[in-house]
């Protein structure tokens, strides 16, 4: 069986008021052009090709912030919300649960939609993004977030998110080419990753567990620089005297890298996924496909799918990354409906 844990759906409702509507841009106008992010039938064919495989379901970007302000929010959150917990009760066989969407720009409206998701819908932790509105995510006024999903033992679930507004270079006013989002995107996960570890997020909440969009982003690829980089942090900044907050880690910086999980959306990257594999170790890694976004229907299951095959890893750990990693995160077993594993 293949559960997979990191792949986007728009609720009907969702989609007809909020999505389907002009004058999106950047990945909003990219999401409205996906032919399986919003029908059912469309992703039930692409899902059956594949035998037993389960989706976990969570919202494609735009950020609901980028959608609404902060009083219209909270009611975009419960309009997907409640679409996901109808779909999971609906299509028990087809989507095993799904991951909180929360209006993130009212952080208090935010933490009581985690509760009501959590405790009335059935959702399993909640999805973020690498900022907020441009807002990071060490800021104070979201560590309730953190807080509640440590104190539920629920997983969170990080997107990265950036727009073409973002220049590549500071003498221009936007990023060319989609640089914003081939390159951005990576750089922004590590970037987020890098602000919850020097936070100290993971002193405070031990249990935490993180999983990392397209693994872990640039963090794999630059071990040598999370490592033995910032084994000498302060040594060449001037204005800030970053040597007190290395002592203050109880680990080297490196070693809370390797707390985050990684999913194994790489678009059949055979290079990528061995790296992130022997930074973050197999019971760190999940699958995961981030359907819909592949030129063609199925391509990057069946990509990513090829690859893991192709690592030579025993049944054992093709087994963990492909369904126990995911089951242990979201404190379920997932039963076989057609006799298959």
């Amino acid at each position: 069986m293949k559960i997979d844990l990191f792949n986007h759906f728009f609720p009907k409702r969702y989609f007809d008021e909020f999505i389907n509507v002009p004058g999106h841009k950047d990945i909003g106008k990219r999401v409205q052009n996906v032919p399986t992010i919003a029908n059912l039938d469309a992703r039930f064919r692409v899902m059956d090709e594949f035998g037993e495989y389960r989706q976990f379901l969570s919202l494609p970007a735009p950020p609901l912030e980028a959608l609404a302000p902060p009083d219209k929010s909270p009611l975009l959150a419960q309009i997907a919300n409640d679409g996901f917990a109808e779909l999971v009760s609906k299509y028990p066989d087809r989507f095993i649960g799904f991951t909180a969407s929360l209006p993130l720009n009212d952080p208090n409206a935010a933490v009581k939609e985690f509760d009501r998701a959590v405790t009335q819908l059935g959702a399993q932790g909640f999805q973020i993004f690498t900022n907020v509105a441009g807002k990071p995510l060490d800021s104070p006024e979201f560590a309730a977030l953190f807080n509640e999903a440590a104190r539920r033992d629920h997983a969170i679930w990080l997107h990265p998110a950036r727009g073409t507004d973002f220049s590549d270079y500071k003498t221009e006013d936007r990023s060319k080419y989609e640089i914003w989002w081939t390159f951005g995107w990576p750089y922004e996960t590590s970037a987020a990753m890098s602000r919850i570890v020097f936070s100290g997020l993971f002193d405070r909440l031990p249990n935490l567990k993180i999983i990392t969009h397209h693994l872990g982003g640039m963090i794999p690829y630059f071990e040598g620089r999370v490592g033995y980089g910032w084994d000498q942090l302060g040594s060449r900044t001037s204005d800030v005297d970053y040597t007190v907050l290395l002592k203050s880690m109880k680990k080297r910086p490196i070693d809370y890298f390797r707390l985050f999980y990684g999913d194994t959306a790489l678009f059949g990257a055979a290079a990528a996924t061995k790296c992130g594999l022997e930074f973050f170790g197999v019971d760190h890694v999940v699958f995961a496909s981030d359907v819909p976004f592949e030129p063609k229907p199925g391509l990057y299951i069946r990509e990513t799918i090829r690859v893991i095959e192709g690592l030579g890893l025993t049944g054992d750990e093709k087994d963990r990354i492909y369904r126990r990693n995911a089951e242990r995160l979201l404190h379920l077993e997932v039963k076989s409906q057609r006799g298959a594993s």
